[in-house]
C-alpha cells in the first residue's frame, strides 16, 4: 500500500515540487520511468524527499518509497541524476532520481548602504540573502553552502561575528575595505586560534575589479565574484594593497 508523505494536503507533487524551489530547499524527486511484471505502480509515478523523508506523493507502495529514500541523501552529494532499479515481489521499476539543491545562502553583516544593496540583488542571481547586524544574530544551521560578507570593517564585534561563522566552513568569507582597514581583524582572528589555512581563505579587500566607487557599484563587483565562485568561473578579484 502507499507509504504516507509529509505536505499540504491537496498539493500535487509538480506545485509541492515548485514551493520548495521557490523557497530554496533541498529536494529529490522520484519518478517510474519503467515497471517489469506487475508492480504496485505504473510509470509516471513520483515520490519528492528531503534528505530526511516524503513530502509529497509515492512510487507506489512502501517498499519502493523506503530504496528511494535511502538513496536520496547519495543524490543530492552526487549533484547529478541518476537512474536506480528497485524489486518487489510483483515485479521491478526503475526509476530517475533528480537532485535539487539548496540555494547558498549570503550572510551579509552590518546594515550598510553596500549591504542593502547585496540583500535586494542577491537574490537575482540565485543566493539567498540574509543581514544580520551582530553575531548574536547569525542564524541556525542554513542548507546548502553559505557565504559570507561583512560589509563594515568599523564593527565593533566583527571578529566575533566571523568566529561564529568560519566553523561552519563557508565558501567564501569577505571583508568590505582595504588591507588598512582590515588588517587588526585578521591579526585577531589569528591571536584567537583561527588556523592559518581558514585565515587565508578570507578575501580582503573584497569584489571583482571594476572601479566600483558607489555602495551600488561596489555591492555589483562583490555578487559578480560570488557568482564567479559558484559558477567557477575565472573572476579576477582586486588585488590587496594598504591604500
Amino acid at each position: 500500500m502507499p507509504s504516507p508523505a509529509a505536505g499540504v494536503p491537496g498539493r500535487s507533487v509538480e506545485e509541492e515540487l515548485a514551493q520548495r524551489i521557490g523557497r530554496g530547499d533541498e529536494v529529490v524527486l522520484a519518478t517510474v520511468i519503467k515497471a517489469d511484471g506487475e508492480p504496485p505502480t505504473h510509470p509516471g509515478a513520483k515520490l519528492l524527499m528531503s534528505r530526511d523523508g516524503a513530502i509529497a506523493g509515492t512510487l507506489g507502495c512502501s517498499e519502493f518509497d523506503a530504496a528511494a529514500l535511502g538513496d536520496a541523501a547519495a543524490v543530492l552529494a552526487r549533484g547529478a541524476p541518476m537512474t536506480q532499479t528497485y524489486r518487489h515481489d510483483l515485479g521491478a521499476i526503475d526509476v530517475y532520481l533528480e537532485p535539487y539543491a539548496a540555494t547558498p545562502t549570503l550572510l551579509v553583516f552590518a546594515n550598510t548602504p553596500v549591504a542593502r544593496a547585496l540583500v535586494e540583488w542577491a537574490p537575482r542571481v540565485g543566493f539567498r540573502a540574509v543581514l544580520v547586524e551582530s553575531a548574536t544574530q547569525v542564524p541556525g544551521a542554513v542548507a546548502g553552502e553559505l557565504y559570507v560578507v561583512h560589509t563594515n570593517h568599523d564593527a565593533g564585534d566583527l571578529v566575533e561575528s566571523l568566529q561564529a561563522v568560519l566553523p561552519r566552513g563557508p565558501r567564501f568569507v569577505g571583508l568590505v575595505g582595504s588591507r588598512r582597514h582590515t588588517g587588526h581583524h585578521i591579526e585577531a582572528l589569528r591571536a584567537k586560534g583561527v588556523p592559518e589555512d581558514v585565515i587565508d581563505r578570507i578575501q580582503t579587500p573584497v569584489g571583482l575589479d571594476i572601479g566600483a566607487r558607489t555602495a551600488e557599484e561596489i555591492a555589483l563587483s562583490i555578487l559578480g565574484g560570488l557568482v564567479a565562485i559558484r559558477r567557477r568561473g575565472p573572476g579576477g578579484w582586486k588585488q590587496a594593497s594598504s591604500r
